[in-house]
């Protein structure tokens, strides 16, 4: 397996900063400063996807720009304008045991206590107090549902998270 067929999103570059081709970066990773801290980028622009690695970064205002590595002017950083930052994601941190990246959550089943199958995991909201599953029902819901929404609340909703098993048990009814 190559190491592209494994990459994640981790964050979007934005528009050119400056003439000597540097971009605003937007970061998706909990501390936006640590997306500097997974190289090389794999950026993908046009459907294609380009190694890179960083030159130099700096915060400016409220976010970041950075300098990529053989871009040297505005119009070679242009090209690049919205393109998405991938990682391989074995350059990301392990875990603790009781924490989930939401890349891997994502496809799962969802059983509650009853064995009760709720469908799988299709999305999942930040909310600010706690995330939430989207959740996609089966087809022939017994209940009528499209989608659930279930807050990932450990210990209080979310019972287990079997990633061998790609399963997550829920105290829910499936009636929500």
């Amino acid at each position: 397996m190559s190491k592209q067929d494994n990459l994640i999103v981790v964050g979007k570059l934005g528009a050119t900063y400056g003439i000597r081709g540097w971009l605003k970066v937007f970061s998706f990773t909990e501390n936006p400063e640590s997306i500097f801290d997974y190289q090389p980028w794999f950026v993908k622009a046009q459907g294609e996807s380009v190694v890179y690695s960083v030159e130099d970064w700096k915060r400016h205002n409220q976010g970041l720009v950075a300098k990529l590595a053989g871009l040297e002017q505005r119009e070679d950083a242009q090209a690049l304008t919205n393109a998405e930052i991938l990682v391989p994601a074995d350059v990301l941190p392990a875990l603790p045991e009781d924490e989930f990246y939401w890349r891997d959550l994502m496809g799962m089943n969802v059983v509650n206590t009853k064995g009760y199958n709720l469908g799988t995991v299709k999305d999942i909201l930040e909310t600010g107090s706690n995330d939430v599953l989207v959740v996609e029902a089966n087809l022939k819901d017994a209940f009528g549902k499209k989608e659930r929404l279930i807050p990932f609340l450990p210990e209080q909703v979310i019972l287990n998270v079997d990633l061998a098993a790609q399963r997550i048990e829920v105290d829910w009814d499936p009636g929500f």
